[in-house]
């Protein structure tokens, strides 16, 4: 068997996986793993300017992607056993996402750019510290 054909084997395997855990490859589900990466790029990046790069705390941050994508593939087989409307998957990923988004936001803060006014107000109202219309 040629290295070619092993390669096909495991892409169609993995494919297969992925289309049954998650449901496919949604674009929710492409903008997540694009958070994923951003983020963690980000967290290494601030961590990397302020000293304190680890790998310790690295593995961990992976550790922490990784359950991401396991809760989502539970949410998404809770689907399944309802009638696979997505209705729990879709809703995971969206918590996930703000979590996120906040994650990037904070650790591109921690770069020392400066944050215009109207994120800063948006991530105390996502950290249940703000109001919407203050």
């Amino acid at each position: 068997m040629e290295f070619k054909d092993i390669f096909r084997y495991i892409v169609a395997i993995g494919g297969s996986l992925v289309t049954y855990l998650f449901g496919g490859w949604s674009t929710v589900i492409q903008i997540l793993v694009a958070f994923v990466v951003i983020d963690y790029v980000t967290g290494v990046l601030a961590a990397a300017i302020s000293g304190k790069l680890n790998s310790n705390i690295g593995l961990k941050g992976i550790a922490k992607k990784v359950g991401v994508f396991v809760i989502v593939a539970v949410a998404n087989l809770v689907d399944k056993a309802l009638g696979d409307a997505h209705v729990f998957r879709d809703a995971t990923i969206f918590f996930y996402l703000a979590n996120e988004l906040l994650s990037v936001i904070e650790n591109v803060g921690r770069f020392g750019l400066p944050m215009p006014e109207v994120l800063q107000k948006a991530i105390e109202v996502l950290k249940g510290k703000g109001e919407i219309n203050k």
